[in-house]
């Protein structure tokens, strides 16, 4: 059986736009953790829309275990892909509880609400997804009250409500404090080291150093580099994607890895002559 979820020679351009990906193949299988990297503008969140069959190619395949994403209908998708979206609307009088639900629609009958009567399966769901995202204290709160963290959190709970193999994280810590940004990243490590697979756009390579099973960097719409951490994490892969203000320093947990830290050219000040 094939198994994965795969791009091949994908190509995306908005209408009456320049293409925004070029040629772009990604794989991604149970197991991995792949970090997803690149100067803005690359095409990062496009890819994950295309992954998550949001939006289609111009050109090239989007594959689920053999499958062609595009026969595969909302609900099916959603069995198999959760995706933590840059931002998502809610009603902000909603229940934080009531709003992770709804990452199980696909798992109850068709036209069926789950809000008001979730059967005892969603229900534990839920709960857990919360407690997994750290964010068990807030399921009665109003969605409305969060702050951007705490609504990031949620985010994360509700794709985990979902219980697909294969998840999409597009800058899933942004809004998160270091505490945070580590702990969401060690639950996906957990998740990944029991079977599942996730994709993680991040501009955070500091975090991406530590916990990329795999590398992928995106520049101008196509792939670059691709590869373990320390073939990835390098000066020579970088500093053409990302310039100079970088530092790379040997990880001190002695794996080899380069930690990877953004900082100011020696002489360089925070103002430019214009």
């Amino acid at each position: 059986m094939v198994t994965g979820l795969a791009a091949r020679a994908l190509e995306f351009a908005y209408p009456g736009g320049a293409p925004v990906l070029a040629g772009v193949d990604l794989a991604l299988v149970p197991g991995e953790l792949v970090f997803l990297v690149g100067p803005n503008g690359s095409g990062k969140s496009t890819l994950l829309k295309l992954l998550a069959g949001l939006v289609a190619p111009t050109r090239g395949t989007v594959t689920l275990c053999g499958a062609a994403l595009a026969t595969l209908g909302p609900r099916a998708r959603a069995r198999q892909l959760a995706l933590v979206p840059q931002a998502l609307r809610a009603l902000p009088d909603a229940r934080v509880a009531d709003f992770v639900g709804g990452g199980r629609y696909a798992h109850g009958p068709r036209f069926e609400p789950l809000l008001g009567r979730a059967r005892p399966a969603d229900a534990a769901a839920v709960a857990r997804a919360l407690d997994e995202a750290d964010a068990g204290g807030l399921a009665e709160r109003a969605v409305g009250e969060l702050s951007l963290g705490q609504f990031q959190r949620v985010l994360v709970a509700r794709a985990l409500a979902q219980e697909a193999p294969y998840l999409l994280l597009d800058e899933p810590t942004a809004a998160l404090d270091p505490d945070h940004q580590v702990r969401l990243l060690l639950l996906v490590e957990r998740l990944v080291a029991a079977g599942r697979a996730a994709l993680v756009v991040t501009h955070e390579l500091s975090l991406a150093s530590r916990f990329a099973t795999r590398a992928v960097v995106l520049a101008g719409g196509r792939v670059v580099a691709s590869g373990g951490a320390g073939e990835v994490f390098r000066r020579a892969v970088l500093e053409p994607v990302f310039g100079p203000h970088l530092v790379l320093a040997p990880a001190p947990d002695g794996s080899g890895r380069n930690l990877v830290v953004p900082w100011p050219c020696g002489g360089e000040t925070g103002t430019r002559e214009r």
